[in-house]
């Protein structure tokens, strides 16, 4: 019995030395995890380089993107909105002030409060590339510029038509992967970024990050070189397709993103495989420092939360109140707190669509009475046409 005794006694004491030494990596490796990004602060510059309705698409998709940041905490101030062209008002747009991202039209992607930095043909080449390099003009208002530093994590999306090597800016002119590459590299010698997350969704997409040379820098594409990025969802009533497929099926994953969201690079590296895209999806993460697999979604999607430092003393014995519930057995329990369920965009998505009222084709009367006059004179012959009249 004695013997028993002395192993249990043994093993508290283990527990009692080596109990705090783990927690204490533990902790360690938890804090290791939430610093190890090293950045405070995040960017988004998001550009639809494309005009004319027949590329309604294109603002959708820029659209959703800009909403998708928003949701998770990115301002407007650190938001770069850039839209070659203005469908929610344009003249053919059936509901105007809207710009829907799927054929339910429930989910209205223009809102109630877009900022649009660059609009119509301020959406240039050039005025891209000051952007993110910083060379603007003194005049220009804060709204307008990229004002971040080397603690800034920038996502930078695009969308248009493109080729091998190039991205098209409203058909006029066009940007080429080189100078791209350039210009990432101007910002990474201007320390204006910590880490860069690049996404483009246009034809032959992965061919604009052949190019690039500059460090901590990841990039995704719609398609390979040699492939089209294909659309989706054509709406009938609108007369165009509401969006093209990679940025979709994007969209329905951000939406189950939240801001404290375990999700990392590698979920979003699977978003629309070529079984739904048809278009091969490709990523780049060679110049990227850390593994994809431990880079949060929010890194780039989310926003850093602002924190004030004090040398206070502060009391945390608060006088709120928590909810509380009590349970079955009659004890009283913290009632856990959760995020507010977001619009659930991917129901919405799924569903089918609304039953219409039914309305007659055009020339369905004309042609109606048309048979109603020939069977008349079939049968009664054009002397009882009188009768008629």
């Amino acid at each position: 019995m004695d013997y028993y005794n002395l192993i249990a006694i043994c093993a508290c004491i283990h527990l009692l030395v080596f109990m705090p030494h783990v927690y204490s990596n533990y902790v360690e490796k938890q804090a290791g995890q939430f610093f190890s990004s090293g950045h405070t602060n995040n960017w988004a510059v998001l550009v639809c380089t494309s005009r004319f309705w027949f590329n309604y698409r294109h603002v959708a998709n820029t659209l959703s993107v800009y909403r998708s940041v928003k949701r998770l905490g990115i301002p407007d101030s650190h938001i770069v909105l850039m839209l070659a062209d203005d469908m929610a008002c344009n003249y053919r747009n059936p509901k105007p002030a809207t710009v829907f991202s799927h054929k339910n039209m429930e989910l209205n992607v223009y809102g109630d409060d877009v900022e649009v930095d660059y609009r119509g043909y301020e959406v240039t080449v050039e005025n891209f590339l000051r952007v993110l390099t910083g060379r603007l003009p003194p005049s220009t208002p804060r709204s307008k510029r990229l004002l971040s530093d080397d603690r800034s994590n920038i996502l930078i999306y695009l969308t248009g038509h493109g080729g091998n090597g190039f991205l098209k800016f409203q058909d006029s002119e066009e940007i080429s992967n080189m100078e791209l590459a350039d210009a990432f590299e101007q910002m990474w010698q201007k320390r204006r970024y910590n880490e860069l997350l690049f996404i483009i969704d246009t034809c032959q997409g992965a061919s604009m990050y052949e190019r690039f040379y500059s460090p901590n820098l990841m990039a995704l594409a719609s398609s390979q070189v040699g492939e089209d990025s294909l659309s989706h969802q054509p709406d009938l009533a609108i007369g165009v397709h509401l969006m093209d497929k990679y940025t979709f099926y994007l969209l329905e994953f951000l939406e189950e993103v939240h801001p404290a969201s375990q999700a990392n690079m590698n979920d979003l590296f699977k978003v629309c495989p070529q079984s739904q895209c048809v278009s091969t999806p490709g990523h780049r993460t060679d110049l990227f420092q850390r593994d994809p697999g431990s880079v949060l979604i929010t890194d780039f999607f989310g926003s850093v939360r602002k924190v004030e430092i004090t040398k206070d003393t502060i009391n945390l014995t608060s006088s709120l109140e928590l909810p509380m519930q009590r349970s079955g057995s009659g004890d009283l329990q913290i009632e856990s707190l959760t995020y507010v369920d977001q619009l659930p965009v991917a129901e919405i998505i799924h569903q089918k669509p609304k039953q219409k009222d039914w309305h007659p084709p055009d020339g369905f009367i004309l042609g109606l009475w048309t048979l109603i006059l020939l069977v008349f004179f079939k049968t009664y012959g054009i002397k009882h046409l009188k009768h008629i009249f």
